[in-house]
């Protein structure tokens, strides 16, 4: 199995621990994106997983190819060019103080990349599915038509494409990524989404819901579901299910929708660690169910015990295994010492 993942892989700084960025003196630095995020989840699941971007040439760009490197992503199609790696801040929240995320990724590498720096017709060659994420195409118009041109090229190959609609505010405008996600929207398979992205990209809501209050209506998004595959023709809706008490534990649950049936995962209580990537290792798993023709209940349970154990991990990257996943899918969630 060969999966594609496309995006902007991304300089993380952020404070020790809890400490706030006008407290810190000192900044941790790792490396992530969503798309970067789930190739990760991919490859610790033995998936040969390749992540396709643009770098600069210098050591900092090849630091953040090492990053992906290190746990066994392809990064052969890379391409190196460009001035700047993109950089993130991240402020971890607790209790009732939320996290905070500042971007200074404006002119990075694959932000000014141009169409004819990506052959998709070679990247393509072997590949089993195409992932990306509504974060790519926000970065500039230009990388918004490096994706069109890419899933088009995949739906020419019966590529099955994958799609988190991942809406930032601060990159784009809901008026502009509905414009362009619309489009975008007509080549994918799969949609992934969370209680808010929806709502934000397409104006599809999910009734009886209050995502400040962390009140979830299962009809409500059963009808969103409904609604996304009548407008596209998804083979699959996949939705999140987040309630926050706080910044430090959530509950946390997803629904698969396909074949006209939605399927609900169990619910965790989660005590979050770090929150950055938990949707990402969301869609890992979903992708590697569904790679491997897991039935929809499994595979929304996989789902969403991968991205549970995420929210253990320090950092972007979901670096647990094929068996950590099924033994919290399967009901082991003791956290007993393992010896």
């Amino acid at each position: 199995m060969k999966a594609i993942t496309f995006g902007e892989l991304m300089l993380r700084l952020a404070p020790e621990n809890y400490l706030r960025f006008v407290q810190s003196d000192k900044y941790e630095a790792t490396f992530g994106g969503a798309e970067a995020n789930v190739a990760v989840s991919l490859a610790n699941y033995g998936v040969d997983a390749a992540f396709v971007t643009k770098l600069p040439a210098h050591e900092i760009g090849q630091a953040a190819v090492n990053s992906l490197r290190k746990f066994g992503v392809d990064t052969s199609k890379i391409v190196r060019g460009g001035e700047r790696v993109g950089i993130y801040y991240c402020e971890k929240g607790a209790s009732q103080r939320p996290s905070k995320v500042i971007y200074d990724r404006a002119h990075s590498s694959i932000a000014t990349a141009a169409k004819d720096d990506f052959d998709w017709a070679n990247i393509f060659d072997g590949v089993d599915w195409f992932h990306f994420t509504g974060i790519t195409p926000a970065l500039s118009d230009s990388v918004a038509d490096i994706c069109l041109a890419a899933v088009a090229e995949a739906k020419k190959r019966k590529i099955p494409v994958s799609c988190d609609l991942n809406f930032r505010k601060k990159l784009w405008s809901k008026e502009k990524a509905g414009k362009v996600m619309g489009e975008l929207c007509k080549y994918v398979d799969y949609c992934i989404a969370n209680e808010e992205d929806a709502k934000d990209v397409f104006g599809i809501e999910a009734d009886n819901t209050d995502i400040t209050g962390g009140k979830l209506d299962r009809d409500g998004y059963i009808s969103v579901a409904e609604k996304l595959t009548k407008k596209f023709g998804f083979q699959g809706v996949a939705i999140t299910l987040r309630e926050s008490k706080s910044a430090s534990d959530n509950d946390w649950s997803g629904m698969l929708y396909t074949g006209g049936k939605a399927y609900f995962s169990k619910k965790y209580s989660m005590h979050i660690v770090d929150r950055v990537g938990g949707g990402d290792s969301f869609g890992g798993g979903l992708i590697y169910s569904l790679l491997n023709n897991y039935a929809p209940q499994n595979a929304i349970e996989f789902a969403v015990a991968a991205s549970c154990l995420k929210h253990s991990i320090e950092g972007d990257y979901n670096l647990v295994s094929v068996s950590e996943v099924q033994s919290l899918a399967g009901g082991d969630g003791s956290g007993r010492v393992q010896r």
